[in-house]
């Protein structure tokens, strides 16, 4: 056993001593941390705040928030006429989400949770494979040629897989990080705790992006936790955390690519966008039964897209956007998306075996011939036999 006496200076953890029980309480703030915000909710903003950015980039983002406003729009219509699963709609969080995934680099890998349709699109993802997705089409899923994870629905379980990716680009030398996107529920989870302290203890490359909407669920922020922010709760596992304003596209991109240096060198950072969810948490969900319609309302008079239009006719900037067009277009790529996912081959009964594993095990090979059999004797069965919409 090594003698104290023998260190030349004290463990790091050990701290100084005080007689001060006040001094070494550590306690939660009074007050809830600020947010970053470069355009306050009316479209003003200092000139020189604006991040260095184009007329042309700045043109994108705006394209980019008209899409996931569209595409939000046209898929829960879908789903209400049974040509669409479950969807959750992103309506509300436009900036945090297109904000975060424009500001990544081409060689960086998204780790999505469900509510970042956008960020999947700027990262390659085809647009038909997103509605395929929705309608349970494991195909959809095969998205390693752009960098990006099949969404983890389950809460929580992406984070240790994620930072598990992360940390072997960091030991393959690469510039890359992961972009970890989660709800404010996902810290409450294990999964998640677990996760990030390790990302923390190898020094992951990994950007914990939490666009806080104020709900899990049907539970409110302050229901879930205590705690007055998602992003204070990196100093528990020494990383740094940042609060930004989640209907600022360019507060949210500005934070984002600013973050990424740092995540770059090894220091895991969590990026809190605060923002609002203004539809259901899914369409199968009735937020009626826990938030008031003034609290919706509240929101609906700061949400972003309008925002950032005010944003660009200030900077002088749109009387180069044709917002009529953009939005057509946008429709337009949905048109075709839809006719190329209801083009997609039906899937046969048989994927019920096929991707259970590598090599088929002899039993399973037994049940699938005794299920082909069964249904070539009686055709009659597929009429009982249920498919999601087009899936």
């Amino acid at each position: 056993m090594t003698n104290v006496s023998q260190l030349d200076e004290q463990p790091a953890y050990l701290g100084a001593a005080s007689e001060s029980l006040a001094e070494c309480t550590l306690s939660e703030p009074e007050r809830t941390p600020p947010r970053y915000q470069i355009v306050d909710a009316d479209g003003n903003y200092e000139p020189s705040r604006v991040p260095a950015i184009s007329d042309e980039e700045l043109i994108a983002l705006y394209r980019w928030m008209v899409l996931q406003q569209v595409v939000d729009q046209r898929m829960v219509k879908l789903q209400r006429r049974g040509e669409m699963g479950t969807y959750a709609s992103v309506r509300g969080q436009e900036a945090s989400v297109v904000g975060c995934a424009y500001a990544l680099e081409d060689d960086d890998w998204l780790f999505p949770y469900g509510r970042e349709g956008a960020a999947e699109l700027i990262q390659g993802m085809p647009l038909r494979d997103l509605l395929l997705y929705w309608r349970g089409v494991e195909d959809a899923n095969k998205q390693a040629a752009n960098n990006t994870f099949p969404p983890a629905i389950a809460i929580g379980t992406h984070i240790p897989v994620g930072v598990g990716f992360a940390w072997g680009m960091r030991l393959d030398d690469s510039d890359a990080i992961a972009a970890l996107y989660h709800g404010d529920g996902h810290p409450s989870t294990g999964e998640y705790q677990a996760g990030v302290n390790f990302g923390s203890v190898v020094d992951a490359p990994a950007l914990l992006f939490c666009p806080n909407n104020g709900y899990s669920i049907s539970a409110s922020f302050e229901q879930q936790t205590r705690a007055k922010s998602v992003a204070q709760k990196g100093i528990a596992w020494g990383i740094d955390g940042i609060r930004v304003d989640g209907n600022d596209v360019l507060a949210v991109y500005d934070a984002v690519k600013t973050a990424r240096e740092h995540v770059a060198a090894g220091n895991p950072t969590i990026v809190e966008a605060v923002t609002y969810r203004l539809d259901a948490h899914t369409t199968n969900d009735d937020p009626s039964l826990y938030r008031d319609q003034e609290e919706v309302d509240w929101w609906e008079d700061r949400e972003p897209v309008e925002r950032f239009e005010s944003f660009l006719q200030q900077h002088g900037v749109w009387d180069e956007v044709d917002a009529e067009a953009i939005r057509e277009e946008a429709n337009e790529q949905f048109d075709e998306a839809k006719a190329a996912a209801d083009a997609f081959e039906k899937r046969d009964v048989s994927e019920m075996f096929t991707y259970l594993y590598d090599d088929l095990p002899p039993e399973l090979e037994r049940q699938l011939e005794e299920f082909e059999s069964f249904l070539e004797a009686r055709p009659d069965a597929y009429d009982y036999i249920e498919h999601r919409p087009k899936g």
